[in-house]
């Protein structure tokens, strides 16, 4: 859950304070489910093996590098909002919706799928926050959501074309 800045001076750019509390907390399980994918696309990027090794340990530092660039952006809104942005394991923890990385690397295809999945879920978790932002008339975060669900619809697309028989 975001909290409010301690000691920051109030803040009024249009949105009401519950508001921006709403969009905070959506906005942090968004920062936290892209950090644990980061996280999981990097783990994979170093482990993945086998016949697709080249072609995958590129693909996937294409992906965890897009993945690192979006996190600031995110934590940012989270700023401009009013409210601090998660930035601990345990913190990103409790709020992501994605599973950690598993302990032992996985098969080559199996990690395309669980990148597969991660991508798709964190769409979702985008697509979440639109309710509160268009009430809010949250334009600014609307557009950030907009452009990470076009990211992750389009990643979990190529993943799942590599998954196809």
């Amino acid at each position: 859950m975001a909290k409010k800045s301690a000691s920051a001076p109030s803040v009024n750019i249009g949105i009401a304070d519950k508001d921006r509390a709403t969009i905070a907390a959506g906005l942090s399980k968004l920062l936290a489910d892209t950090y644990t994918l980061y996280l999981t696309t990097h783990n994979f990027h170093w482990n993945v093996t086998g016949p697709m090794f080249n072609s995958l340990h590129a693909m996937f530092m294409g992906q965890y590098t897009e993945l690192w660039n979006a996190v600031d952006p995110i934590a940012e809104r989270i700023r401009s909002l009013g409210h601090v942005a998660p930035g601990s394991y345990a913190q990103f923890a409790k709020l992501s919706s994605l599973k950690d990385a598993p302990a032992t690397p996985p098969k080559a295809l199996e990690m395309v799928r669980i990148l597969q999945e991660g991508h798709e879920a964190v769409a979702r978790t985008a697509r979440s926050l639109f309710p509160a932002v268009d009430k809010a008339s949250d334009e600014p975060t609307a557009d950030l959501l907009t452009q990470r669900i076009t990211v992750h619809e389009q990643t979990a697309w190529m993943l799942r074309s590599l998954l196809e028989s």
